[in-house]
C-alpha cells in the first residue's frame, strides 16, 4: 500500500499472535468470562476457575517493572547484553519481555514505569517485516 508520497509501505506481521499492530500497537490476552483471568496462549479451560469461555481483552501499554535480570550470554545471533523484565501492566496482566535500549543496572529499578514499544526483528525474502515488542522506560518512550 503506498503512503502519502507514493512509496510502498512494507508489510508487517507480529512475531507473536497477541501483539496487535494497530495504531497504537498493543497486546491482547484471552480473558476468562468467568473470573477474568488473563492468558496469552489459547486455552481450552481456565486454570483458575475451570471456565471454558474466553474473550479477547486489550491490555494497557503502560506498566511497572516487577523484576529484571541482565543477560550477558545468548545464542550467537542474539546481541548481548540485554535486559529481561517482568512487567505488571496498569490495567491488569503480567508480561515478560525485554527492556529496550537499556543494559546498565544504574538505569533500572523495580517499580520503574515502562511503556510498550515495537521494533522490526527481521525481514524475510519477500520483504515482510516481523515485528516484536518490548518495553522502554517511560521517560525514553515519550
Amino acid at each position: 500500500m503506498p503512503n502519502s508520497i507514493g512509496h510502498r509501505m512494507p508489510q508487517q506481521i507480529p512475531i507473536v499472535d497477541y501483539l496487535v499492530l494497530s495504531e497504537p500497537p498493543h497486546l491482547e490476552a484471552h480473558a476468562c468470562t468467568g473470573c477474568d483471568a488473563l492468558y496469552f496462549d489459547r486455552r481450552n479451560a481456565c486454570a483458575h476457575c475451570g471456565g471454558t469461555e474466553f474473550t479477547r481483552k486489550p491490555l494497557s501499554n503502560e506498566g511497572r517493572v516487577r523484576a529484571y535480570t541482565i543477560v550477558h550470554r545468548a545464542a550467537p545471533s542474539v546481541p548481548a547484553p540485554y535486559t529481561s523484565v517482568v512487567v505488571d501492566l496498569d490495567d491488569g496482566g503480567v508480561v515478560k519481555a525485554n527492556l529496550l535500549d537499556v543494559t546498565g543496572p544504574e538505569h533500572i529499578e523495580p517499580g520503574m514505569p515502562v511503556r510498550l514499544g515495537t521494533y522490526v526483528a527481521g525481514v524475510d525474502d519477500d520483504g515482510v517485516e516481523a515485528v516484536a515488542f518490548g518495553y522502554r522506560r517511560q521517560e525514553d518512550a515519550a
